[in-house]
């Protein structure tokens, strides 16, 4: 079966927004901004920067798993859109910030759509190859 292209889209756009987080990690001050990325997870504004690097690199652990369409990246994927999508829905209606409600229709397609091609990663990789 051939890698759908849904994913090859998707994985793009994470591969991305790693980079962003990885680059903002160095450039960007914590302390200009009163929403910090490790705010939702109940850490302090001094462990914005550790976080940020973190989460990219854990991102980037997942995507392999996902364009690679391997189960654990499935779940992996799944987990992470649930987790940041309920994440952004309190951002939301707590901050009215146009970002988090982008945020969570983002987090919701890709959750839906990893849940409609989730036969891609569950087949059995030994009859394609």
């Amino acid at each position: 079966m051939k890698k759908p292209f849904g994913v090859i889209l998707i994985s793009s756009f994470m591969y991305l927004s790693s980079f962003v987080l990885l680059s903002t990690s160095i450039f960007y001050d914590a302390n200009a901004n009163e929403i910090n990325i490790a705010m939702p997870f109940a850490l302090s504004r001094s462990y914005d920067r550790l976080f940020r690097i973190v989460l990219a690199l854990a991102t980037l652990v997942m995507i392999y798993g996902y364009i690679r369409l391997r189960k654990w990246g499935f779940w992996a994927m799944i987990s992470y859109s649930f987790l940041f999508g309920a994440i952004s829905m309190t951002l939301s209606s707590t901050h009215h910030q146009q970002s988090f409600n982008g945020n969570m229709i983002w987090s919701i397609l890709v959750l839906l759509y990893t849940i409609h091609i989730k036969e891609a990663f569950f087949q059995n990789k030994a009859s394609v190859m």
